[in-house]
């Protein structure tokens, strides 16, 4: 089965779209939101939520917010929404998932864990979209995040904006912000899973 070209879905969405429409960004780092904000804030009104309890270390999770905070005060490109720091839920949904390799279920569970509460911040707060910056990454499975952002489509009613930020060159272009804006960049998603592996992945 051919896989779905997301990127061409998004341009095709945002070509039609409101530009008083507002989408609700969740963003797991500031360089990563880069390239995402630099094609969503054209067509429409952002917002990025904050939300990662996947990064397993406090002090490493204010450092990445306070790198995406510089970043949206320097360009004011976006609105921001911050959230308490809740590790313990990302502990719940990798739980008996522990030992499993880096891209699999765990992770599935992570990217889930983080678009589901996207959605429902989406809903609550009248949002007419929601959509996420992991896909810019290339050591993240665009057709799982997809699914699971149609799937919570219609369990929230808010619409998902499909995207694979990736393409079109878009994670060298993140890097390439990230240069230019003086960004931390990390090596690894934050979950000690992964870092205890020993299979940390530049983000």
């Amino acid at each position: 089965m051919n896989k779905i070209d997301y990127n061409a879905k998004m341009i095709e969405l945002l070509q039609g779209v409101d530009p008083s429409e507002r989408v609700m960004l969740h963003s797991c780092c500031g360089p990563c939101s880069t390239r995402c904000l630099e094609a969503l804030c054209r067509s429409l009104r952002v917002t990025v939520f904050y939300f990662n309890p996947n990064i397993t270390d406090e002090a490493e999770y204010g450092k990445r917010k306070a790198e995406q905070l510089r970043f949206l005060r320097e360009t004011k490109c976006a609105d921001f929404l911050d959230c308490a720091y809740e590790p313990e839920r990302f502990f719940a949904a990798a739980k008996g998932l522990e030992e499993e390799k880096e891209g699999g279920a765990r992770c599935y569970q992570c990217y889930r864990l983080r678009l589901e509460e996207t959605a429902k911040r989406a809903k609550e707060l009248g949002y007419d979209w929601f959509c996420s910056t992991l896909s810019v990454s290339p050591h993240k499975n665009s057709q799982w995040l997809n699914t699971l952002g149609k799937e919570l489509e219609e369990k929230y009613r808010v619409r998902w904006l499909y995207n694979d930020f990736k393409k079109q060159n878009g994670y060298l272009r993140s890097v390439e912000l990230a240069k230019q804006y003086g960004l931390y960049r990390q090596n690894y998603c934050g979950c000690i899973f992964s870092d205890w592996t020993g299979q940390k992945t530049e983000e």
